[in-house]
């Protein structure tokens, strides 16, 4: 007896009460993962009669998420007619909330964003509620034709997924709070909640460049640090559903205040917050307090100046390389993963950046590090995983959450 095609026992049936979904996850994933592709190549591949197949597919095309192309060839008979995703009319909108700017994307079932937008985060939650509500709204009546499968939403926190609300996010000062329900409310449309790190996680593990590693971390780096672990093939949660808070573990007891209220967590020292807070002070400690002519208003300022060789700058973004590397070395002691990706607006400095981070995590690391690798821009990472939450709703996914 030959071994199975690990290939193939991606897309293996459940015999569940839940087998339509899943034959339904099956198919979807394998059009988009190999589209264009015929039902007779959708069967081969799942181990499903033909006839589920054209059932399923037929259903697919009706929804509008699947349509039919050119025919293929075959040695004989009849030519196959092709199968595509349905890329001009599905709709998926993504939602990612940040202290200062929130951003809403739209992208095609492919992950492809297409066009975004972005609205002020209001400081206070039921505003900010509203204001997203009724830019979605408006974002719907102004595409009528648009078909809208779903919304994924992330939070720069922790999210518990039996209730489904965000449960508390430091760098906004919000606890407890409903998103989900409002917008569902307020569109009609279904709304997948998750923490930004475990969504880009999502995305990596099941939907990215890295969909074949099991064992991989995302370090999410911005106002705040997040930390998306896949271990086994699994999002890890915890008993609580909060685990994987890393930017919240304390590097020194004695340090800054951090927005938790502990002191000395990793991301009072290696956030793009951080970082500012460091070329600062380095420039005002120069300039007797006043602001210099070259300071940096944000993040992206500061990136500017280092790469345009401003010593400051450059020693700043090299001190958030030094502490990045000590907390991903605390991550790959004591989970042991087989990649470590960066997201953030800090991988546009990655050349800066990267050896000091390096060098920072190999000093703590007894055996051999990892990979560390960018993993896009900071909006561009982080705007996938939000889709990525409705692609695994309706693709199914590599991973288990």
């Amino acid at each position: 007896m030959q071994p199975p095609d690990p290939r193939k026992a991606r897309y293996r049936i459940a015999s569940t009460a839940t087998v339509g979904d899943t034959n339904r996850h099956a198919i979807l994933g394998l059009i988009r993962a190999r589209q264009p592709i015929s039902r007779a190549d959708l069967a081969r591949e799942t181990g499903l009669q033909r006839s589920t197949v054209s059932l399923i597919t037929e259903h697919l095309i009706r929804q509008r998420w699947v349509t039919e192309g050119a025919a293929g060839d075959a040695p004989r008979g009849r030519k196959p007619r092709l199968l595509y995703l349905n890329v001009e009319r599905a709709r998926i909108l993504g939602v990612d909330v940040r202290p200062a700017l929130t951003t809403i994307a739209i992208a095609d079932p492919n992950g492809r964003v297409i066009a975004y937008d972005t609205i002020p985060t209001a400081s206070r939650p039921n505003v900010f509620v509203r204001d997203l509500c009724r830019r979605l709204q408006a974002f719907l009546r102004a595409h009528p034709h648009v078909r809208c499968e779903g919304i994924g939403i992330t939070v720069p926190g922790g999210v518990d997924h039996a209730r489904e609300r965000l449960v508390a996010a430091p760098n906004l000062g919000w606890r407890d709070v409903d998103l989900k329900g409002p917008v569902e409310r307020a569109t009609g449309i279904a709304v997948e909640l998750e923490n930004a790190a475990n969504a880009c996680a999502i995305a990596e593990a099941s939907f990215g460049s890295s969909r074949e590693r099991r064992d991989l971390i995302v370090v999410t780096v911005s106002e705040g640090i997040g930390t998306g672990i896949v271990s086994n093939g699994q999002l890890v949660r915890g008993a609580s559903g909060l685990g994987g808070e890393f930017g919240h573990v304390s590097l020194d007891e004695r340090g800054p205040l951090c927005g938790c209220g502990r002191r000395g967590c990793w991301e009072v020292y290696a956030s793009n917050t951080a970082a500012l807070q460091s070329y600062r002070q380095a420039v005002h400690g120069r300039r007797a307090g006043a602001t210099a002519a070259g300071d940096a208003g944000n993040f992206d300022h500061l990136v500017a100046l280092a790469l345009q060789g401003d010593r400051h700058a450059v020693r700043a973004l090299r001190r958030m390389g030094e502490f990045l590397g000590r907390g991903i070395a605390m991550l790959v002691t004591g989970l042991a993963p087989s990649l470590i990706l960066v997201v953030g607006e800090v991988t546009r400095a990655w050349t800066t950046v990267a050896p000091a981070l390096e060098k920072s995590a190999a000093a703590r690391v007894s055996g051999v590090l990892p990979p560390i690798a960018p993993a896009g821009e900071g909006a561009e990472a982080r705007l996938r995983g939000t889709v990525a939450l409705v692609l695994r709703k309706q693709f199914g996914t590599a991973i288990v959450a």
